[in-house]
């Protein structure tokens, strides 16, 4: 049974790596990260110079995960910061990753993030912006919050997440 996983939080938490990671863990799965291909397919309106980032356009980003045809037909693992408004009925669960905040900064600074965008995303992962935006959205029950400090944290999320896959596809049978 085809299984969506969508991996979410602040920039910088670590949400690519563990993607990539729970999806070879998954088999065959299909990754898509969302930053990259808004980039790569222009799917967005303007760019901020404020804070040195694309303003992606919603309709666009979901008409084109939509043309995909993956949801429902292959396991996939979706990877954005700010998916609020994907349509909830093509996830089976949502993993919102979370951070300490001096390894957040540690992590933005290494990208060479400007001091000002790196405030503004640590006291998004402080004020918990996108796991409260994620539970409002999704719901409590698919989303799955887990801790990403350190690579050692890979290991033990994605087997939570298999942990939970399999419970889901149990209760579904």
């Amino acid at each position: 049974m085809p299984y969506s996983v969508l991996v979410a939080g602040t920039p910088g938490v670590g949400k690519t790596t563990f993607s990539k990671e729970l999806a070879a863990a998954m088999g065959s799965c299909r990754v898509i990260e969302l930053g990259k291909t808004i980039a790569a397919e222009h799917l967005y309106s303007e760019w901020d110079d404020d804070h040195n980032c694309s303003i992606f356009d919603e309709d666009a980003v979901e008409e084109h995960l939509e043309s995909l045809g993956v949801f429902g037909k292959e396991n996939v693992v979706v990877d954005f910061h700010s998916p609020d408004f994907l349509p909830s009925e093509w996830f089976d669960l949502v993993v919102v990753l979370r951070c300490s905040t001096e390894a957040l900064w540690s992590r933005l600074e290494q990208r060479h993030y400007t001091e000002a965008k790196i405030k503004e995303n640590v006291e998004c992962e402080i004020f918990q912006t996108i796991l409260d935006d994620c539970r409002e959205h999704f719901g409590e029950d698919k989303v799955l919050e887990l801790q990403s400090v350190s690579i050692e944290n890979i290991a033990t999320n994605v087997q939570s997440v298999l942990a939970k896959i399999t419970s889901t596809a149990t209760k579904a049978h």
